[in-house]
């Protein structure tokens, strides 16, 4: 799929930068209370590539959503409680759109494209919504939940 999974449409999509990025915070949520976690930790058990997510975690620090620490025993730790994190804010601080719909406004002649638009304007607001309601505290839950029902009982790729 070219690094892009669908969400809703065309118009929306979760690309190669929004879902490394929340691998990584999801990551550093299974990392939790232990020492700061390296790039190099993350991207290994993700399979990601790690001067990418190195970039991505720089914006994700000056979004205040992670710090980092320097030094031999550095890394990066989450900011705060992954209850307090959500997916639209990490979407948002590596520049993710999360807006459904092309910036277009039907003419006042096409009263059923402007039905149509009507009806996906409300549902991309009840979407806008949604990924500031979900929680990393809450994906942590359902990848625990589903690592849980394939028996898994180490490491885990998100």
């Amino acid at each position: 799929m070219n690094g892009s999974i669908p969400i809703m449409n065309d118009s929306m999509k979760l690309t190669t930068r929004g879902h490394y990025s929340v691998k990584a915070m999801l990551d550093l949520t299974f990392q939790q209370g232990d020492a700061p976690v390296t790039v190099r930790a993350i991207a290994e058990r993700q399979q990601l590539p790690a001067p990418y997510l190195e970039k991505l975690l720089i914006e994700l620090r000056r979004a205040g959503l992670v710090y980092s620490i320097r030094g031999s025993q550095g890394g990066y730790q989450l900011a705060c409680a992954p209850s307090q994190i959500s997916l639209g804010q990490i979407l948002e601080a590596v520049g993710e759109n999360i807006d459904p719909l092309p910036r277009h406004h039907p003419s006042a002649e096409q009263v059923e494209d402007w039905v149509t638009f009507a009806l996906w304007r409300r549902l991309s607001q009840k979407i806008k919504e949604a990924l500031f309601t979900i929680s990393l505290e809450d994906l942590f839950f359902d990848a625990r939940s589903w690592q849980a029902a394939q028996g898994e009982e180490t490491g885990f790729i998100v």
